[in-house]
Formats: C-alpha cells, structure tokens, sequence
C-alpha cells in the first residue's frame, strides 16, 4: 500500500494542474467539447467490432487457433477455443436477452499444476495483461476483461486476442 501514496500524490498534483489551465486552452482543446455529443477523430473509416457480432470475435478467434460459438446457461453468447493447445472460454457480459453485449471475458485455468498463491501473486504484481488466482478447486486461472461498448476496430481486437495468446503463454511458463 506504501507504493501507492506516491502515485496518488502525484495524480493529484497532475489533476491540479489540468483545473489550472487557461480558458483558451480548454476551448482549443477538442476533450473540452460541452456538448453531449462525442468528439469524433477522423482516422479513416473502419469497421468496428463489439459485442453484438459474436461471428465477428469468433472470426478473429480462429485466427489464433480453433474456435466454436456456443451459448452459455443464461442464454449469453460463448466462445470456446484453443491457443497452442490450450483450452480456453470467451465469456460475453452485459448482455439485453443474449444479444448487444458490452463486453468480453477471456478465461482459461490448469488443473493439476503446482503453481501456489505466492506465483499466483507474483504474476499480478509484475504483468499488466491478464488477472489469476486460484479457484476454489485449487486450480489457477487466468482473465482477460475487454470492454467492447460502443465498438473496437478490428485490428485493436486481433491484437487485444494476440495479447491474450502472450498472456496465457507466459502464464503457462510459470508452472
């Protein structure tokens, strides 16, 4: 918790400075839009993938191995898939009646492996993708949440599901 003070001094300082800032500044600023409105960057049209295309996901999914779409127990769209041998679960969350999810869960877990709490911690300490624990079979899994509300490009979600192929490789290392 001692590392965190810093960090929270400094984003305060930083959020203080960004109160100090002009009135021309703001107003040149396009995040200083009042209106309720968006402000949207022109970067070129490309199509954008979210939770209400589940072929879409699953399309980008076999890329990285083989894939099936499925319905989960509540009716939710559901991929199962493997990387490198792996078995793993895209789980759709947020969604109206089975359709217009908001976003996605990449899951996979081990079972009879050797790693413990302390490699467990270890892991979330020092990563940034992937969040793991023990379940309460004892065994580690690993999580992958991604927000998909209002849309991705395609290409930020292959590379969000390369992330999530590194990610489970290098779980995999550590046991």
């Amino acid at each position: 918790m001692k590392r965190l003070r810093p960090l929270l001094g400094l984003a305060a300082a930083l959020t203080l400075a960004g109160c100090a800032s002009t009135e021309a500044d703001t107003a040149a600023s396009p995040a200083a839009n009042t209106n309720a409105e968006p402000v949207v960057l022109e970067t070129g049209a490309q199509a954008l993938v979210d939770g209400t295309e589940p072929e879409a996901i699953l399309e980008l999914a076999r890329g990285y191995g083989s894939a099936e779409l499925e319905t989960d127990s509540e009716g939710d769209p559901m991929i199962t898939g493997r990387i490198n041998g792996t078995q793993y679960v895209v789980y759709f969350y947020g969604c109206e009646a089975g359709q217009s999810c908001r976003e996605v869960q990449f899951v996979a877990a081990w079972a009879g492996t050797d790693m413990d709490m302390e490699g467990v911690n270890s892991w979330n300490e020092e990563t940034r993708y992937g969040k793991a624990y023990i379940d309460h079979e004892g065994d580690p899994v690993l999580e992958f949440t991604v927000n998909l509300y209002k849309g991705v490009t395609r290409a930020n979600l292959d590379d969000t599901i390369d992330w999530w192929k590194v990610a489970m490789t290098a779980f995999e290392e550590r046991f």
